[in-house]
């Protein structure tokens, strides 16, 4: 009895242990048939990823991934283990992401030409190329850093919302009404003034097509003249005229070349003259003053007078002598 007791217990803890061996190899997702292969991944940074977290080809959980190991160049290499029955794409890609809201992550395989538009990512994507055998990887942005971004944004939102309130008070919404109420009011007038100068822009437009068909024609004939004066420029007569105007401007350069020599002697005599006036304004201005005998004579009446008296004695004795000339003159005659 204590035997088959013993039997017992030792089958228990056997079924007991293969139970927990199977369920630790069901969670941890253990290969026992090793029928498996894996595919090795490189990465920048692989985030918050685990050793465990699935593998998603094409929405399907296609294995787990197996290691993460940090490469002596600095790259991360994530070695993924996949079932024999998965087929990567032809130019696959692994993105790691977080797979839900409390903090899963997962890889996804998936084509090149599927990434994202994001610089960033592209950027690591062609980064982690160009080595033989391994697959290039990126990190997408998980739910925090998404968080953080769009608590900064709404932060700046609210910001621009405040100021925006600040500056957009009961004033300002006054004048804007106003304004729109200006606007609508110019738009009804120019609509007004289109209508009553439709058929002036009719005329307008028919003119104007009058004009560029004027332009036109005189296109045409400028382009007839200048066919003409090219053909004319081949004559010989033409080339004497040119042969004449060379000569004549030889001429006209000599003559420039004498004007300006007579410019030069003119400007001479202009400084001579100049000083001539300086001296004759000075002259002027002494005899103005009163300065010197002509100065004195001009400007002081007393000479006047005198002279005038002088004068008036003058004509008196040449009156008396016209009377008594011998009172004055003696003729002898020998």
């Amino acid at each position: 009895m204590k035997r088959r007791s013993d039997v017992i217990v030792g089958l228990v803890v056997l079924f007991v242990g293969a139970l927990l061996i199977g369920a630790v190899a069901w969670v941890k997702q253990a290969d026992v048939s090793g029928r498996k292969r894996e595919v090795v991944a490189r990465f920048r940074d692989v985030g918050n990823a685990r050793v465990g977290n699935a593998v998603v080809v094409r929405g399907v959980v296609g294995g787990r991934l197996e290691a993460i190991e940090l490469g002596p160049d600095g790259w991360v290499n994530v070695r993924l283990r996949l079932t024999p029955s998965v087929v990567l794409p032809t130019d696959p890609v692994v993105l790691l992401n977080e797979s839900s809201l409390f903090g899963e992550w997962q890889a996804m395989i998936v084509e090149r030409s599927a990434l994202p538009h994001d610089d960033a990512v592209q950027r690591e994507i062609l980064a982690a190329s160009g080595t033989g055998g391994v697959i290039p990887g990126a990190s997408l942005p998980g739910i925090g850093k998404l968080t953080a971004v769009a608590g900064q944004i709404a932060g700046d939102v609210a910001t621009v919302a405040g100021r925006v309130e600040t500056a957009f008070d009961d004033q300002a919404a006054r004048e804007l009404r106003g304004s729109i109420r200006s606007v609508s009011e110019l738009s009804t007038t120019l609509a007004q003034v289109v209508r009553a100068h439709a058929s002036d822009l009719d005329s307008l437009s028919r003119q104007t097509r009058e004009v560029v068909a004027s332009l036109r024609t005189a296109a045409g004939t400028a382009r007839l003249t200048a066919e003409r004066l090219d053909s004319a420029t081949t004559s010989p007569q033409m080339r004497q005229i040119v042969e004449d105007l060379s000569a004549a401007s030889s001429e006209l350069r000599r003559t420039a070349v004498q004007v300006h020599d007579l410019a030069t002697r003119f400007a001479k005599s202009q400084s001579r003259l100049d000083s001539l006036l300086a001296n004759s304004d000075s002259v002027f201005a002494k005899i103005n003053r009163g300065q010197g005998s002509l100065g004195l004579f001009v400007n002081d009446p007393t000479m006047y007078r005198r002279t005038d008296s002088l004068v008036a004695v003058l004509h008196d004795l040449i009156t008396d002598i016209k009377s008594n000339p011998k009172r004055y003159l003696t003729v002898r005659l020998f």
